[in-house]
């Protein structure tokens, strides 16, 4: 019979690094029965009868969030056998608060402390035994980064799992708070579950509604408690849930005093001292755009673009190319087999896979970025500009998983309770350039602008813009109306990142690429090439001219006239892209018969694109494809988040509309600036910035009438 275990903690407290560690390999994901929370499950290294079960990040018990209702409800209805509380060494104070309701659920429960390394390291002391006593729980000091106490805590806790013997919460409440949950205890007496009397006590005090839905009580004994409840709160002259939220700090706060020391209980720490530096309200953002600036140039521009330089012109446009094409000749292959071998799936895929270095190298810097404790401050940082434009900093976090990929960026916005914000971020999430992105970003910049510097960390902070633009347009809708979600953040302390978790994170979302590439842009190039090179009646072609691909693209290419780049080559290259968008990439190289020769240093491919588009259109393409409907692969995620039809074609349309629109200005602007634009392009211009800037500008009427008030 199998032993499951759960793993329950704050945010930021390491219970994910931990679970790598007692999985490894043996992970696997889907979606908690009812609802679309990511649900992480993994059978322990060494047995295989252990089920761990990693639950989201939460900080209470209280039905607020999804990840707190689904949590609660594990607990409640699945029982594990254990839970393994992991808590943060440097925080103990908020992470003891969920602490204390684990304690409560009476599974049995054993505590984590977890970066102890870096609470030895800053001289503070953590008494652990007494702790332990205080609590009533089994106590193991840990380092999830480091591995160490791993051994002792997996012992620990499957000794536990095993016993099957509950803990028994040491805590009470005060006097007036215990007298009423003994009266409400007594009232529903036989309404309770077993063992776990204590904690739905609470929760009716709490007024809990899903608690309240749950025991299905008669309108009479709900009258009758809400007596004893109103008692309390009269005496104590607070609200029942205030009432319990500060006795519970009140318990921690009195046990952290008899058993945690800090050296310096006045000083500062290190990360203190570095967050007076980054996160100060006037250099907070010059440090932040600064630091992106750098990851993203050294990523397509230096490190990025030598290797790909490499990748390209040495192992694609040379090994490859040059070994496979001698291979088919030798064969006797036929004409159109080798052209859609050597520039459907190499010039296709090759085109894609070319770019895998700065894409890696990118992740490189992102996870260091992640691991170290930085972008939790930026959240925070942000959160506080967002909060002005009616936007919350849990928007910040959708947004930093999408530079990875999309879908799960979409799919974070789960933690946003506000229904209209999590809409709005569902909608603006795929704005950032994400990994598929990038070789449309270095493509473009390398051939039409002549890899400028600033064009890839532009891109990052083009979709930064766009999506406070979006926010401070659609928040005083009406649809979207409403106060911003709050946002409550733990800041881990800053460290060292680990090798291990920095090369983990870099490879999932490194490997999601490559197996794309793998699967739909290799189908997609197949397809590119042959309706490229054959026409309606069967019958190959010369240049493109006359085939399948061309008659098609013409019908809608005028679309994109006004954006610059309203050739059938381009018009396709974007609709496919709506595919993948590597596909954008994979179609110019198929097209313009790139054959795996992508570099920056490849003057000869470049003249075939210059001829066909100015920098203003380029730069206009670019800006259109970062920001337009994503793939439809993050499409079904907007649909599944929005639970609606009517949403997700909102959004779709909303998405593209928006991208038209800057790129119809910055093309005509560009144009005009270069002295190849007309009167009526730039006009328009100017009418479409001055509706965007009233828009921006014009007065919410409903807030002027609640300050009225």
């Amino acid at each position: 019979m199998s032993i499951k275990i759960a793993l329950a903690g704050n945010p930021n407290s390491g219970k994910t690094t931990l679970f790598n560690l007692l999985t490894g390999s043996n992970q696997y994901v889907g979606n908690w029965p009812g609802v679309t929370v990511e649900k992480k499950e993994g059978k322990f290294k060494s047995d295989k009868d252990i089920i761990i079960t990693d639950l989201p990040g939460i900080y209470s018990l209280s039905p607020y969030t999804l990840e707190e209702v689904v949590t609660r409800n594990y607990l409640i209805d699945e029982k594990p056998n254990a839970i393994i509380n992991i808590i943060d060494g440097t925080n103990l104070e908020r992470n003891l608060y969920l602490t204390t309701q684990l304690i409560e659920l009476s599974i049995p429960v054993i505590i984590a402390i977890n970066m102890m390394d870096v609470v030895r390291k800053s001289g503070d002391i953590i008494n652990t035994e007494e702790l332990s006593r205080k609590l009533g729980c089994k106590i193991i000091e840990i380092s999830a980064m480091k591995g160490t106490g791993i051994t002792e805590l997996t012992d620990e806790a499957i000794k536990l799992a095993k016993s099957g013997i509950d803990t028994e919460p040491r805590h009470t409440f005060s006097g007036s708070v215990e007298h009423a949950l003994a009266h409400i205890e007594e009232a529903c007496e036989g309404l309770l579950p077993k063992s776990e009397e204590r904690w739905y006590t609470v929760k009716l005090f709490e007024r809990d509604i899903k608690v309240i839905e749950k025991l299905k009580m008669d309108k009479d004994l709900c009258e009758h408690i809400e007596r004893d409840i109103k008692s309390a709160e009269k005496e104590l002259d607070d609200d029942s849930e205030s009432i319990i939220t500060n006795e519970r700090y009140n318990y921690i706060t009195s046990i952290i005093n008899q058993c945690y020391k800090r050296k310096n209980e006045n000083g500062l720490s290190a990360s203190d001292k570095i967050d007076m530096i980054v996160t100060n309200r006037f250099a907070a953002l010059p440090i932040f755009a600064v630091i992106m600036f750098v990851v993203y140039y050294v990523s397509i521009s230096i490190t990025g673009s030598l290797l790909t330089d490499f990748v390209n012109n040495k192992l694609f446009g040379e090994i490859i190319t040059g070994n496979v094409q001698n291979l088919l000749v030798s064969l006797g292959t036929a004409d159109w087999l080798t052209g859609l071998i050597i520039n459907g799936i190499v010039g296709g895929v090759g085109a894609v896979l070319g770019f895998i270095p700065q894409i890696f190298v990118l992740f490189i810097f992102l996870a260091i970025l992640e691991e170290c404790g930085y972008m939790s401050r930026i959240a925070f940082v942000l959160d506080k500009i967002f909060r002005n434009f009616g936007l919350s900093g849990k928007s910040f976090i959708p947004m930093l998983i999408g530079t990875g990929c999309g879908v799960p960026g979409i799919m974070a916005s789960r933690t946003i309770e506000n229904e209209n914000d999590r809409r709005m971020t569902i909608m603006t999430t795929t704005f950032m350039p994400c990994g598929a992105k990038l070789p449309i970003i270095a493509l473009i910049s390398s051939a039409l602008l002549g890899g400028a510097w600033w064009v890839a960390p532009s891109a990052y902070f083009i979709g930064i813009v766009s999506i406070i633009v979006s926010g401070i347009i659609l928040k005083k809708t009406k649809p979207f109306k409403g106060k911003p979600s709050p946002f409550v953040m733990e800041m881990p302390s800053y460290h060292m990142p680990r090798v291990s978790s920095v090369m983990r994170s870099t490879w999932d979302r490194g490997w999601s690429f490559i197996k794309k590439a793998g699967t739909v842009i290799l189908l997609s190039s197949i397809i590119i090439w042959f309706t490229s090179n054959f026409s309606w009646s069967m019958k190959m072609v010369e240049n493109y001219d006359g085939s399948i691909l061309e008659s098609i693209a013409s019908a809608f290419a005028w679309i994109f006239i006004p954006l610059g780049f309203g050739n059938a080559k381009a018009a396709i290259a974007t609709v496919l892209g709506l595919v993948a968008k590597e596909n954008i990439v994979a179609t110019f190289g198929i097209l313009y018969n790139f054959s795996g020769e992508i570099s920056s240093s490849g003057t000869n491919i470049w003249s075939q694109l210059q001829a066909d588009y100015t920098a203003a259109a380029g730069l206009s393409f670019l800006v259109f494809n970062l920001l337009c409907a994503p793939c439809f692969a993050a499409m079904s995620a907007i649909r599944t988040e929005m639970k609606s039809r009517k949403w997700t074609a909102f959004a779709l349309t909303y998405q593209t509309v928006f991208a038209y629109l800057v790129s119809f200005c910055i093309y005509q602007i560009g144009s005009f600036a270069t002295g190849v634009g007309n009167v009526i392009g730039i006009t328009i211009s100017v009418v479409i910035i001055l509706v965007f800037v009233y828009l921006l500008f014009r007065k919410d009427k409903d807030k002027i009438a609640q300050l009225a008030r």
